[in-house]
């Protein structure tokens, strides 16, 4: 018969399995993607029709790379900019906006809000042609 010899103190495990920690963290991941809600910012815009010749007054609204506003290329402040747009509404005036390439985002789609908000609807955007082969 044998006899049962107890093993000396058993030694600790010094590696820990991370295995369920790591599975336990790609599904919180997973589910977090697939509960947050899309990106769906939009500022709607009337774009005028391509070809149509307009013989109303025109005026330029440019954006800077560090977003400064300029009004027919005099510099404009950001507090001027609704009295020169409900101004421009009431002569039914063509809007032409030009942003600079390095312009940020940001700042582009805030002027197009404020844009939007003084129900500026003859708007004309400068520089955006389709890239040349």
């Amino acid at each position: 018969m044998r006899k049962f010899v107890p093993a000396s103190d058993p030694m600790p495990i010094g590696a820990i399995n991370v295995t369920p920690f790591i599975d336990v963290m790609l599904v919180l991941l997973i589910v977090m993607i697939l509960s947050m809600p899309m990106m769906t910012h939009k500022v709607p815009v009337d774009m005028p029709q391509d070809g149509i010749p307009t013989d109303d007054a025109r005026h330029r609204l440019a954006i800077d790379k560090d977003g400064a506003l300029f009004w027919d290329g005099a510099r404009l402040a950001e507090s001027a900019l609704a009295a020169k747009l409900a101004s421009l509404r009431t002569d039914s005036a063509v809007l032409e906006l030009q942003t600079d390439p390095e312009a940020r985002y940001d700042r582009f789609d805030t002027v197009l809000a404020a844009i939007k908000r003084a129900n500026i609807v003859k708007l004309g955007f400068v520089g955006n042609q389709p890239l040349k082969d």
